[in-house]
């Protein structure tokens, strides 16, 4: 039995990859712990993980704008909570979300033994972190240095969107692999009984939130389609005009709505399209956050041919069009279904367990 810590922080698209590799662990008999904002402890006791709020922020709430962001990825006293946890809880391997480069600096100072976990586009994290490297020197945090030793980099991603993949080495928890481990969502090929399509945005409320659900509700008002709209925590109907026939929920499972999808249209949160694509359904982003990995996970849709991206200002018409264009493409819809069958050929969570043990192993 190894022992595991897995440090996050209150994200959308991190919750699901971290809680399924941290369920994977523990149904091989290993023990895990998680430490992140108190605002998560419900989600991931309900999964059946012992939970640690950080100590050093009380009442969490995130600020989705760069500073927000860069205040959260650099705080040091996250770092600190890591360290006093550890204390009390040694570990073998503690798995660090990638953003987090406070606590992967500190620990890798420590010569503790991390996993990075990455939940988006690897190329575009890796950019990210030169970038942030440059600016992040001058308060004495690191960035490349712990990324280059970390044993491994765990992307719970596919190697981008078109086919064929890349061929994959072997399984390794070498300093600086990365590995790729797939989709984290239970996915099926999709095969609805009539043209569906999933209404799916941010699950935080970015600025232009509201806006962009109502221009894409009217977008799809009076279509002749099955239309169905998972709102998320963030917004409620009673914000916005929903046309009738719309079926609206606060949230759904991934795993019972994509099977039944023909489009999904979301954000391009990377956690959304990855599962979509996994079902082998085409996708149409309309990215809330310039700044973000959204705009990125959009073209890299469009490039591979499986869906379309689109300014979120565009008007209803225009979003109209597009849906209806790609629900009638109908070589959008098979290379969407050959680029699911490839990724269900990955093992998300058991490929992320067995690269995690054999990083056990070595840090003995």
């Amino acid at each position: 039995m190894a022992r595991y810590v897995f440090v996050t922080w209150d994200g959308g698209g991190n919750r699901m990859p971290t809680i399924t590799i941290a369920r994977a662990l523990v149904e091989r008999g290993h023990d895990v712990r998680v430490l992140g904002h108190d605002s998560q402890a419900g989600a991931y006791r309900a999964a059946g993980l012992p939970f640690t709020a950080f100590a050093s922020a009380p009442g969490f709430v995130l600020d989705p704008r760069p500073a927000g962001l860069f205040r959260l990825f650099t705080d040091t006293g996250l770092a600190d909570d890591t360290v006093a946890l550890l204390a009390a809880f040694p570990a073998d391997v503690v798995v660090v979300d990638c953003t987090l480069f406070a606590v992967m600096d500190v620990l890798d100072r420590m010569d503790q033994r991390i996993v990075v976990l990455e939940h988006t586009l690897h190329d575009f994290l890796a950019s990210g972190a030169r970038v942030a490297g440059s600016v992040l020197w001058t308060r004495g945090i690191r960035v490349q240095a712990p990324r280059r030793r970390a044993a491994p980099i765990l992307v719970a991603s596919v190697p981008g969107f078109g086919l064929p993949f890349p061929a994959q080495d072997a399984l390794s928890a070498a300093p600086g692999a990365v590995v790729y481990t797939g989709a984290m969502t239970r996915a099926v090929a999709a095969q609805p009984a009539a043209p569906t399509v999933v209404l799916s945005l941010s699950t935080f409320r970015f600025a232009e939130l509201v806006a962009t659900w109502q221009r894409l509700l009217d977008a799809v008002d009076g279509l002749d389609v099955r239309v169905i709209a998972t709102l998320g925590p963030a917004v409620t109907a009673g914000e916005m005009r929903v046309p009738l026939g719309i079926e609206v929920h606060e949230w759904m499972p991934h795993d019972e709505l994509f099977p039944e999808a023909s489009l999904v249209v979301g954000h391009g949160g990377h956690g959304t399209t990855l599962a979509a694509l996994a079902h082998g359904v085409p996708v149409l982003t309309l990215p809330l956050e310039p700044t973000s990995d959204q705009p990125r996970i959009g073209r890299a849709v469009a490039r591979a041919g499986v869906g379309a991206t689109m300014s979120r200002r565009t008007d209803p018409a225009t979003i109209r069009r597009a849906i209806r264009r790609t629900l009638a493409d109908g070589p959008t819809r098979v290379r969407a279904q050959r680029l699911g069958d490839a990724i269900r050929a990955f093992d998300g969570p058991g490929r992320a367990a067995d690269v995690l043990e054999l990083s056990a192993a070595a840090a003995r």
